[in-house]
């Protein structure tokens, strides 16, 4: 992706009607006067694991994500056998398990796995691309004055997710009851977190977290299944040719 600096940059007065947390949020993490982010590309480092007793497995993770058509995709490589390819094009996924390179192993898509891509693909916007937020269909919701709410729609699906914040706007949680865990039983509606793990960075002239601790919060307790070093990561961001700094929504 190619980023284009000659685009209107968003000011102070395009997020002033948003929470106030969001505004620190917003401020914190460099939006302010540079143009709208409208995708990005990542290459990440990390470890994931299946069940609570499985060790860690290195993790390395390419990832696509464009808000021109809410569109995510993601190779997971974990381990030397086992690739995941998840694809989520205008609301709708499909993800592909392969063994080798070569064998399906699994093959999965349905709502539930939409609704777990959409939550990923905020996610994604809030901690590695904040003003991709600002161009995509999202609600803002005050909460207090250290967290707000986020509402993405796309393909006539919502989901929620809540962002807490310090007093200088940093991300310390992210926080949806919109995703659905595996379980023995099936796919269940669960509490999925992400925790910023030992702060911010600056990484060249944008603020990003150090680490990413992914985590279930099941009945028998928490479950931290993923956890990505963005110290070790490369995020090229894309703005959108043209593209004038909308209006957020904001909501009770």
């Amino acid at each position: 992706m190619q980023s284009t600096a000659t685009q209107p940059a968003v000011t102070a007065a395009d997020i002033a009607h948003l929470p106030s947390p969001a505004q620190r949020y917003l401020e914190f993490t460099g939006v302010l006067d540079r143009p709208l982010d409208v995708g990005f590309e990542a290459r990440l480092n990390g470890w994931r694991r299946q069940r609570p007793d499985q060790h860690w497995t290195p993790c390395r993770t390419h990832q696509r994500s464009s808000a021109e058509d809410l569109s995510r995709v993601v190779e997971n490589k974990v381990g030397r056998l086992v690739q995941t390819t998840d694809v989520l094009r205008d609301g709708h996924v499909e993800r592909r398990s392969t063994a080798l390179r070569v064998f399906t192993v699994a093959r999965e898509s349905g709502p539930e796995h939409e609704a777990n891509e959409l939550v990923a693909f905020l996610c994604d916007a809030v901690l590695l691309a904040p003003s991709m937020l600002l161009s995509l269909d999202v609600l803002w919701k005050p909460v207090s004055d250290e967290a707000f709410d986020l509402v993405l729609t796309g393909g006539g699906r919502s989901v929620r997710a809540r962002v807490v914040v310090d007093e200088r706007g940093a991300v310390r949680e992210f926080t949806s009851n919109d995703r659905y865990a595996e379980l023995p039983e099936g796919l269940v509606r669960t509490r999925w977190s992400a925790a910023v793990d030992d702060g911010w960075f600056l990484d060249s002239d944008r603020m990003r977290p150090r680490r990413v601790l992914s985590v279930w919060h099941l009945p028998t307790g928490g479950f931290a299944h993923a956890h990505h070093d963005l110290t070790r990561c490369e995020v090229v961001c894309a703005t959108g040719e043209g593209r004038r700094i909308p209006r957020p929504r904001v909501g009770d």
